[in-house]
């Protein structure tokens, strides 16, 4: 069981704030970051020493409360943190990893066992729970990976106690799958290598065997397609999980509370010729389990690649317009050819691909789009520039040994030149211009969103001229052919409507006639392709659009992904986000538009 998602409602706040306050301004700094990273813009961060309810960081849904144990951020002044810079959060990785890891669980833990749930099952849910939100957080945010890796010692120690010899994992069913829960599956979500954990699936596979083993994993590679909501799929999976290791999913009643318990087998009984773990040694110390070895093995390896491992970067304060290393003269003049046959010809003459007419935005379409104005006008800023100086007086921050060494100049009657005020100052680099393409998917898998797809296409594309930066921007439909639906350098008065039943995807045309026609593979401008689809694609034009998408990235431009459904396959390397009512959600949309610009740089 882990002890960092605590649903229940009276739970408070943990955290006394000590005298220094640079823990409320850390604190406040945090709450400013995670609405990016959890995609949702409620919730509070509260870090100091004793804050996390015993563990190392937690989330309270009822209060939409983070807590981080302000312990893990070492030796760092929390006064001196800015973390809205990637280089700075590299000082502090793992309790940035924590509070990455605790944006997961409140984007993505949408679910609670209900009061009838038999225990076992829904503690086993809780477990799986753990890998399920880091998968679908790296669905999101790919580049968080770092920082999952580097909170995952913490995390994994927290809940197997395998520092301790006395009381860690023993060679037991039930140690040896909550082992695999919390390491191998981090495996498989993404976040460790088979590499480091290989010490531990050995481990686990002497316990289990290989047939219960291979069972397991079945168990927690579904629930990574589990949606966030469905609490019933993932207590269906927390029985199979309790059968497969032996334990009833509700527990035993004690009949005879003054019985003897039963020694034959169950869940903590090991099989025959395995050691069942820590036992003294002839010094009367504890000796820790074969499994305990292979967790602690493993996370030393752990620990040894993030010491090598580089994190994100921050972008520099300025680009050079003219300089693209990744250039492209064959795939730039491919492009611009399907440019000029989509949107100068309309799209070909007959065939599959139609829209059906247009009809009047609604009053809720409108607000939507003057609300996605507003993330667009900022979507292309880039993180503020710090810049520390150094001057004899004040303002600034006093550094005690500059200050002696100004004391020792006049000591010795020399002219001071020391100078031991610090100032640290940020400034924001002008919004860039905004280069905006859409890309709609029209095959018959999406027949049933085509109205929701519709709207959001005439919501994105309508918000350029209510931004406050120069947009441009395009619309394509895309199935059997590619058909334009707002030109480059026009804003849609009315919302283009369209069937959805081809049987083909030309998904790698439509991002060719959008890259030719807003030069999304240029520098100069911000860039952004938004790509609405399921992402059901044959192989042929998923590899050819995942090619273009993979050169796109490469160039500096964001690749948005929204999906009508959770069961959606989208390209590698996206950020991606579940589309629900596209004009109640606008806010949202437009907080994924700035994700995918931050990870393209």
């Amino acid at each position: 069981m882990t002890t960092h998602l605590i649903s229940d409602p009276a739970a408070p706040g943990t955290a006394v704030f000590p005298a220094a306050p640079g823990w409320l301004t850390l604190s406040a700094a945090m709450t400013e970051e995670v609405p990016l990273i959890a995609d949702r813009d409620d919730l509070l961060v509260t870090i100091a020493p004793g804050a996390g309810h015993g563990a190392p960081a937690c989330f309270l849904p009822n209060q939409s409360l983070i807590e981080l144990d302000g312990t893990h951020l070492g030796a760092v002044d929390p006064a001196t943190a800015t973390p809205h810079l990637n280089r700075d959060r590299a000082r502090y990785a793992t309790a940035w990893g924590l509070l990455t890891h605790e944006c997961a669980h409140a984007a993505h833990s949408r679910w609670d066992p209900p009061s009838d749930a038999p225990p076992n099952a829904a503690g086993a849910a809780t477990l799986l729970e753990e890998s399920r939100i880091e998968a679908a957080h790296l669905r999101r945010r790919p580049d968080d990976r770092h920082w999952l890796r580097a909170s995952s010692i913490n995390l994994i120690l927290a809940d197997l106690p395998a520092a301790d010899p006395a009381h860690g994992p023993a060679m037991t069913a039930h140690d040896a799958a909550q082992a695999a829960a919390l390491v191998l599956a981090r495996t498989d979500a993404g976040v460790l290598t088979a590499t480091e954990t290989a010490p531990v699936a050995q481990a686990v596979e002497a316990v289990l065997g290989e047939e219960a083993f291979a069972a397991l994993r079945t168990v927690w590679r579904e629930a990574f397609t589990v949606a966030d909501d469905d609490a019933e799929a993932m207590l269906d999976l927390g029985r199979r999980w309790c059968e497969i290791i032996g334990t009833p999913p509700e527990p035993e009643p004690d009949t005879d509370p003054d019985s003897e318990p039963d020694p034959g087998p169950g869940p903590g009984t090991e099989p025959d010729g395995v050691d069942s773990g820590s036992a003294p040694d002839p010094a009367g110390a504890s000796v820790p389990s074969p499994l305990t070895r292979a967790i602690t093995t493993s996370l030393v390896s752990v620990a040894r690649s993030m010491a090598d491992e580089a994190g994100p970067t921050d972008p520099e304060p300025a680009a050079d317009a003219t300089a693209t290393p990744t250039a492209d003269p064959a795939a730039d003049a491919h492009a611009a050819t399907v440019a000029r046959r989509v949107f100068a010809t309309d799209g070909p003459g007959s065939g599959r691909t139609a829209t059906m007419g247009t009809r009047s935005p609604t009053a809720a379409e409108r607000t939507a789009a003057r609300t996605m104005a507003r993330a667009l006008t900022t979507a292309g800023v880039r993180e503020r520039v710090a810049t520390k100086t150094t001057s004899a007086m004040p303002p600034g921050r006093l550094r005690m040994r500059g200050a002696l060494a100004a004391d020792a100049q006049r000591a010795a009657g020399a002219l001071p030149t020391a100078e031991p005020f610090t100032r640290t100052t940020r400034t924001t680099v002008p919004a860039p211009p905004l280069r905006l393409g859409i890309a709609c998917d029209v095959s018959g898998s999406m027949s049933k969103f085509a109205g929701p797809v519709a709207s959001t296409a005439w919501i994105l594309a309508h918000a350029a001229r209510h931004t406050s930066v120069p947009a441009d921007t395009a619309t394509v439909i895309f199935g059997y052919h590619v058909r334009p639906i707002v030109y480059p350098g026009t804003a849609p008065a009315r919302v283009t409507e369209f069937d959805a039943a081809d049987d083909w995807e030309a998904v790698d045309e439509a991002v060719d006639a959008l890259d030719g026609a807003l030069r999304l593979s240029l520098p100069g401008a911000a860039r952004l392709l938004v790509v609405i689809s399921d992402g059901h694609f044959p192989d042929e034009p998923r590899a050819a659009g995942q090619h273009r998408v993979n050169r796109l990235r490469a160039t500096g431009c964001g690749v948005l992904w929204l999906s009508p459904h959770k069961r959606s396959i989208p390209f590698d390397g996206v950020t991606v986000h579940t589309l629900t009512d596209p004009s109640a959600t606008a806010r949202a949309v437009g907080r994924a538009a700035t994700a995918a610009l931050r990870a393209a740089r």
